[in-house]
Protein backbone atom coordinates (compact mmCIF):
# COMPACT_ATOMS: atom_id res chain seq x y z
CA UNK A 1 0.00 0.00 0.00
CA UNK A 2 0.94 3.43 -0.45
CA UNK A 3 1.24 6.03 2.08
CA UNK A 4 -2.48 6.95 2.08
CA UNK A 5 -4.24 7.97 5.22
CA UNK A 6 -8.14 6.76 5.26
CA UNK A 7 -10.32 9.02 7.58
CA UNK A 8 -13.54 6.88 7.90
CA UNK A 9 -16.48 8.57 9.57
CA UNK A 10 -18.22 5.68 11.89
CA UNK A 11 -18.92 4.35 15.16
CA UNK A 12 -15.33 1.88 15.27
CA UNK A 13 -17.20 -0.76 17.42
CA UNK A 14 -19.15 -1.51 14.07
CA UNK A 15 -18.27 -5.12 12.64
CA UNK A 16 -17.21 -3.86 9.32
CA UNK A 17 -14.40 -1.56 10.74
CA UNK A 18 -12.32 -4.50 11.58
CA UNK A 19 -13.37 -5.79 8.01
CA UNK A 20 -11.59 -2.78 6.55
CA UNK A 21 -8.34 -2.99 8.68
CA UNK A 22 -8.18 -6.55 7.87
CA UNK A 23 -8.19 -5.93 4.31
CA UNK A 24 -5.78 -2.67 4.06
CA UNK A 25 -3.42 -3.57 6.33
CA UNK A 26 -1.15 -1.49 5.17
CA UNK A 27 -3.10 1.79 5.20
CA UNK A 28 -3.02 4.39 7.71
CA UNK A 29 -7.02 4.31 8.83
CA UNK A 30 -8.44 6.34 11.20
CA UNK A 31 -11.87 5.83 12.28
CA UNK A 32 -14.09 7.98 14.64
CA UNK A 33 -17.50 9.86 15.34
CA UNK A 34 -16.26 13.19 16.30
CA UNK A 35 -13.97 16.15 14.86
CA UNK A 36 -11.21 15.91 17.83
CA UNK A 37 -10.54 12.61 16.79
CA UNK A 38 -9.01 13.59 12.92
CA UNK A 39 -7.92 17.03 13.83
CA UNK A 40 -3.87 15.48 14.13
CA UNK A 41 -4.20 13.62 10.77
CA UNK A 42 -6.49 15.56 8.83
CA UNK A 43 -3.71 17.12 6.47
CA UNK A 44 -2.34 13.92 5.35
CA UNK A 45 -5.81 12.44 4.91
CA UNK A 46 -6.06 11.51 1.15
CA UNK A 47 -9.24 9.64 0.96
CA UNK A 48 -12.50 10.56 3.20
CA UNK A 49 -15.14 8.00 3.80
CA UNK A 50 -18.40 8.36 5.18
CA UNK A 51 -19.71 5.69 6.55
CA UNK A 52 -22.16 6.04 8.68
CA UNK A 53 -21.33 9.74 10.44
CA UNK A 54 -24.17 12.11 9.93
CA UNK A 55 -24.15 15.24 7.61
CA UNK A 56 -22.67 17.82 10.30
CA UNK A 57 -19.79 15.58 11.08
CA UNK A 58 -18.78 15.06 7.46
CA UNK A 59 -19.22 18.33 6.16
CA UNK A 60 -16.27 19.70 9.06
CA UNK A 61 -14.16 16.96 8.80
CA UNK A 62 -14.18 17.96 4.75
CA UNK A 63 -13.69 21.22 5.65
CA UNK A 64 -10.67 20.04 7.88
CA UNK A 65 -8.72 18.47 5.06
CA UNK A 66 -7.14 20.53 2.68
CA UNK A 67 -5.08 17.28 0.25
CA UNK A 68 -8.25 14.70 -0.37
CA UNK A 69 -7.82 12.97 -3.40
CA UNK A 70 -10.98 10.92 -3.00
CA UNK A 71 -14.26 10.80 -1.40
CA UNK A 72 -16.35 8.27 -1.09
CA UNK A 73 -20.16 7.76 0.53
CA UNK A 74 -21.44 4.70 1.52
CA UNK A 75 -25.16 5.54 0.49
CA UNK A 76 -26.95 5.68 -2.45
CA UNK A 77 -28.87 8.94 -2.30
CA UNK A 78 -26.80 12.15 -1.96
CA UNK A 79 -29.37 14.83 -1.39
CA UNK A 80 -27.92 15.29 2.05
CA UNK A 81 -24.24 15.05 1.30
CA UNK A 82 -23.67 17.32 -1.47
CA UNK A 83 -23.04 20.47 0.41
CA UNK A 84 -21.28 23.59 -1.24
CA UNK A 85 -17.67 23.02 -0.24
CA UNK A 86 -17.79 19.33 -1.99
CA UNK A 87 -19.28 20.20 -4.68
CA UNK A 88 -16.58 22.77 -5.90
CA UNK A 89 -14.09 20.52 -4.52
CA UNK A 90 -11.73 18.93 -6.94
CA UNK A 91 -12.05 15.51 -5.41
CA UNK A 92 -13.67 12.74 -6.80
CA UNK A 93 -17.42 11.56 -5.29
CA UNK A 94 -17.94 8.16 -5.29
CA UNK A 95 -21.20 6.50 -3.84
CA UNK A 96 -22.56 2.96 -3.24
CA UNK A 97 -24.89 2.38 -6.70
CA UNK A 98 -25.32 -0.84 -7.64
CA UNK A 99 -24.06 -2.28 -4.14
CA UNK A 100 -27.93 -2.65 -3.30
CA UNK A 101 -29.60 -2.58 -6.43
CA UNK A 102 -30.18 -6.48 -6.91
CA UNK A 103 -32.21 -6.53 -3.52
CA UNK A 104 -34.38 -3.18 -4.35
CA UNK A 105 -35.33 -5.02 -7.65
CA UNK A 106 -36.56 -7.91 -5.72
CA UNK A 107 -38.58 -5.51 -3.49
CA UNK A 108 -40.46 -4.10 -6.60
CA UNK A 109 -41.20 -7.63 -8.05
CA UNK A 110 -42.42 -8.42 -4.74
CA UNK A 111 -44.28 -5.19 -4.62
CA UNK A 112 -45.78 -6.08 -7.87
CA UNK A 113 -47.01 -9.71 -7.13
CA UNK A 114 -48.53 -8.53 -3.81
CA UNK A 115 -50.98 -6.52 -5.15
CA UNK A 116 -51.00 -8.74 -8.64
CA UNK A 117 -52.05 -11.49 -6.14
CA UNK A 118 -53.92 -9.31 -3.45
CA UNK A 119 -52.12 -11.09 -0.85
CA UNK A 120 -53.28 -8.68 1.65
CA UNK A 121 -56.97 -10.38 0.85
CA UNK A 122 -55.11 -14.11 1.79
CA UNK A 123 -53.71 -12.96 4.80
CA UNK A 124 -56.80 -11.19 6.02
CA UNK A 125 -58.88 -14.04 5.25
CA UNK A 126 -56.36 -16.68 7.03
CA UNK A 127 -56.20 -14.99 10.43
CA UNK A 128 -59.87 -14.56 10.07
CA UNK A 129 -60.22 -18.74 9.42
CA UNK A 130 -62.61 -17.48 6.14
CA UNK A 131 -62.22 -20.04 3.16
CA UNK A 132 -63.17 -17.41 0.30
CA UNK A 133 -62.18 -17.81 -3.08
CA UNK A 134 -61.27 -14.90 -5.73
CA UNK A 135 -59.71 -13.93 -8.95
CA UNK A 136 -56.38 -12.65 -9.12
CA UNK A 137 -55.07 -10.79 -12.03
CA UNK A 138 -51.39 -11.81 -14.13
CA UNK A 139 -48.71 -10.02 -14.52
CA UNK A 140 -47.80 -11.02 -17.86
CA UNK A 141 -48.57 -8.34 -20.29
CA UNK A 142 -48.64 -5.73 -17.80
CA UNK A 143 -46.56 -2.86 -18.15
CA UNK A 144 -44.38 -1.01 -15.61
CA UNK A 145 -43.13 2.28 -16.15
CA UNK A 146 -40.00 3.06 -14.57
CA UNK A 147 -38.79 6.94 -13.33
CA UNK A 148 -35.07 6.90 -13.38
CA UNK A 149 -33.52 4.42 -15.18
CA UNK A 150 -30.29 3.97 -13.34
CA UNK A 151 -28.64 1.19 -11.69
CA UNK A 152 -31.94 0.47 -9.34
CA UNK A 153 -34.00 1.12 -12.63
CA UNK A 154 -31.93 -1.74 -14.56
CA UNK A 155 -32.36 -4.04 -11.63
CA UNK A 156 -36.35 -3.93 -12.02
CA UNK A 157 -36.10 -4.08 -15.46
CA UNK A 158 -34.00 -7.14 -15.25
CA UNK A 159 -36.61 -8.94 -12.86
CA UNK A 160 -39.99 -7.61 -14.68
CA UNK A 161 -38.85 -8.45 -17.69
CA UNK A 162 -38.66 -12.32 -18.13
CA UNK A 163 -42.43 -12.69 -16.64
CA UNK A 164 -43.36 -11.09 -19.70
CA UNK A 165 -43.87 -7.62 -18.94
CA UNK A 166 -43.65 -4.46 -20.51
CA UNK A 167 -41.20 -2.18 -19.63
CA UNK A 168 -41.03 2.09 -20.19
CA UNK A 169 -38.72 4.74 -18.71
CA UNK A 170 -37.86 7.52 -17.82
CA UNK A 171 -34.19 9.20 -18.05
CA UNK A 172 -32.78 12.36 -17.60
CA UNK A 173 -31.48 11.61 -21.37
CA UNK A 174 -32.80 9.86 -23.97
CA UNK A 175 -30.86 7.71 -26.41
CA UNK A 176 -32.24 5.03 -28.54
CA UNK A 177 -32.79 2.72 -25.59
CA UNK A 178 -34.63 -0.09 -27.63
CA UNK A 179 -31.99 -0.92 -29.91
CA UNK A 180 -29.37 -1.02 -26.94
CA UNK A 181 -31.43 -2.40 -24.38
CA UNK A 182 -33.66 -5.32 -25.16
CA UNK A 183 -35.09 -4.83 -21.98
CA UNK A 184 -37.11 -1.73 -22.68
CA UNK A 185 -39.49 -0.84 -24.73
CA UNK A 186 -39.58 2.94 -25.13
CA UNK A 187 -38.04 5.80 -23.03
CA UNK A 188 -39.21 9.05 -22.24
CA UNK A 189 -37.61 12.21 -20.84
CA UNK A 190 -38.73 13.62 -17.62
CA UNK A 191 -40.51 16.27 -19.73
CA UNK A 192 -42.57 13.79 -21.26
CA UNK A 193 -43.43 11.38 -18.44
CA UNK A 194 -47.43 12.48 -18.64
CA UNK A 195 -47.25 10.26 -21.76
CA UNK A 196 -45.92 7.39 -20.32
CA UNK A 197 -48.19 7.08 -17.36
CA UNK A 198 -51.23 6.34 -18.77
CA UNK A 199 -49.62 3.17 -20.61
CA UNK A 200 -48.80 1.72 -17.12
CA UNK A 201 -50.04 -1.17 -14.37
CA UNK A 202 -47.20 -0.57 -12.18
CA UNK A 203 -45.10 2.66 -12.04
CA UNK A 204 -41.19 2.58 -10.13
CA UNK A 205 -39.73 5.41 -8.89
CA UNK A 206 -36.51 4.47 -8.82
CA UNK A 207 -34.76 8.15 -9.32
CA UNK A 208 -32.24 10.24 -7.13
CA UNK A 209 -33.46 13.49 -5.20
CA UNK A 210 -32.68 16.41 -7.06
CA UNK A 211 -34.05 19.90 -7.65
CA UNK A 212 -35.70 18.39 -11.03
CA UNK A 213 -37.22 15.27 -9.19
CA UNK A 214 -38.19 16.62 -5.91
CA UNK A 215 -41.88 16.40 -6.24
CA UNK A 216 -42.26 15.35 -9.80
CA UNK A 217 -45.11 12.79 -9.17
CA UNK A 218 -47.85 15.22 -8.08
CA UNK A 219 -51.54 15.30 -8.32
CA UNK A 220 -50.90 16.11 -12.37
CA UNK A 221 -49.43 12.86 -12.46
CA UNK A 222 -51.73 10.87 -10.74
CA UNK A 223 -54.75 12.09 -12.52
CA UNK A 224 -52.88 10.68 -15.87
CA UNK A 225 -52.71 7.76 -14.06
CA UNK A 226 -54.56 4.86 -14.64
CA UNK A 227 -57.38 3.96 -11.49
CA UNK A 228 -55.96 0.37 -11.22
CA UNK A 229 -52.08 1.53 -11.43
CA UNK A 230 -49.82 0.89 -8.33
CA UNK A 231 -47.09 3.04 -7.48
CA UNK A 232 -43.62 2.04 -6.01
CA UNK A 233 -41.17 4.18 -4.37
CA UNK A 234 -37.56 2.96 -3.97
CA UNK A 235 -35.72 5.92 -4.64
CA UNK A 236 -36.67 9.23 -2.74
CA UNK A 237 -39.34 9.78 -0.67
CA UNK A 238 -39.40 13.65 -1.84
CA UNK A 239 -39.66 12.61 -5.23
CA UNK A 240 -43.30 12.39 -4.78
CA UNK A 241 -45.89 15.00 -3.38
CA UNK A 242 -46.49 12.65 -0.52
CA UNK A 243 -50.37 14.98 0.28
CA UNK A 244 -50.79 14.27 -3.48
CA UNK A 245 -50.22 10.52 -2.64
CA UNK A 246 -52.42 10.48 0.38
CA UNK A 247 -55.23 11.81 -1.81
CA UNK A 248 -55.23 9.43 -4.49
CA UNK A 249 -54.77 6.59 -2.63
CA UNK A 250 -57.68 7.27 -0.16
CA UNK A 251 -59.94 8.52 -3.12
CA UNK A 252 -59.52 5.64 -4.90
CA UNK A 253 -57.29 7.71 -7.43
CA UNK A 254 -55.02 4.75 -8.03
CA UNK A 255 -55.02 1.08 -6.97
CA UNK A 256 -52.40 0.99 -3.93
CA UNK A 257 -48.72 2.30 -3.23
CA UNK A 258 -45.88 0.21 -2.18
CA UNK A 259 -43.34 2.50 -0.24
CA UNK A 260 -39.48 1.98 1.16
CA UNK A 261 -39.04 5.57 1.37
CA UNK A 262 -40.80 8.42 2.60
CA UNK A 263 -40.51 12.43 3.50
CA UNK A 264 -39.90 11.74 7.29
CA UNK A 265 -38.28 9.15 8.27
CA UNK A 266 -39.04 7.23 11.12
CA UNK A 267 -42.25 7.64 9.70
CA UNK A 268 -44.71 9.46 12.61
CA UNK A 269 -46.87 7.95 15.01
CA UNK A 270 -50.37 8.59 13.36
CA UNK A 271 -49.69 8.93 9.45
CA UNK A 272 -52.12 8.19 7.40
CA UNK A 273 -49.52 5.85 5.68
CA UNK A 274 -50.16 2.58 8.53
CA UNK A 275 -53.67 2.27 8.16
CA UNK A 276 -54.32 2.92 4.52
CA UNK A 277 -55.23 -0.60 3.23
CA UNK A 278 -54.03 0.08 0.22
CA UNK A 279 -50.80 0.77 0.98
CA UNK A 280 -47.50 -1.95 1.56
CA UNK A 281 -44.95 0.08 3.88
CA UNK A 282 -41.61 -0.91 4.32
CA UNK A 283 -39.38 0.83 6.63
CA UNK A 284 -36.58 2.13 4.52
CA UNK A 285 -35.02 -1.64 4.73
CA UNK A 286 -35.70 -3.11 1.61
CA UNK A 287 -32.28 -3.75 0.63
CA UNK A 288 -30.89 -4.53 4.12
CA UNK A 289 -30.03 -8.47 3.38
CA UNK A 290 -27.75 -9.97 6.09
CA UNK A 291 -24.96 -8.83 3.71
CA UNK A 292 -25.66 -5.45 2.77
CA UNK A 293 -23.13 -3.86 5.03
CA UNK A 294 -20.32 -6.05 4.27
CA UNK A 295 -21.21 -5.65 0.73
CA UNK A 296 -20.75 -2.09 0.82
CA UNK A 297 -17.48 -2.20 2.94
CA UNK A 298 -16.37 -4.73 0.19
CA UNK A 299 -17.08 -2.41 -2.44
CA UNK A 300 -15.17 0.15 -0.99
CA UNK A 301 -12.60 -1.69 -0.48
CA UNK A 302 -12.03 -2.82 -4.23
CA UNK A 303 -12.65 0.82 -4.83
CA UNK A 304 -9.21 1.87 -2.90
CA UNK A 305 -7.43 -0.60 -4.42
CA UNK A 306 -8.45 0.83 -8.06
CA UNK A 307 -7.35 4.32 -6.29
CA UNK A 308 -4.10 2.96 -4.85
CA UNK A 309 -3.50 1.96 -9.00
CA UNK A 310 -4.52 4.91 -10.61
CA UNK A 311 -7.28 2.80 -12.42
CA UNK A 312 -10.59 4.71 -12.91
CA UNK A 313 -12.98 4.92 -9.67
CA UNK A 314 -16.58 3.19 -10.38
CA UNK A 315 -19.70 5.88 -9.62
CA UNK A 316 -17.65 8.59 -9.40
CA UNK A 317 -20.72 11.00 -9.10
CA UNK A 318 -21.31 14.29 -11.31
CA UNK A 319 -21.61 16.73 -8.41
CA UNK A 320 -23.60 19.01 -10.60
CA UNK A 321 -26.06 16.88 -11.46
CA UNK A 322 -26.42 15.01 -8.11
CA UNK A 323 -25.60 11.68 -8.76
Amino acid sequence: MKNDTILVLADPAEPQIALLKNSLAGAEILVGNSAEQFEQAATRASVLFNWSGSLALFRKVFGMCPNLRWVHSRSVGLERTLFPELIESSAPLTNGVGVFSASLGEFALGAILYFAKDFRRMIRSQMAGVWEAFDVLPVSGHTVGIIGYGDIGRAVAARVRPLGMTVLAVKRHASPLKDSDPLVEQIYTPDHRIDMLPRCDYLVVAAPLTSETRGMIGEHEFAAMRRTAVIINIGRGPVINEEALIRALSTGRIKGAALDVFNHEPLPPGHPFYKLENVLLSPHCADHTPDWLDNAMQFFIAQFERFQKGEPLQNVVDKKLGY
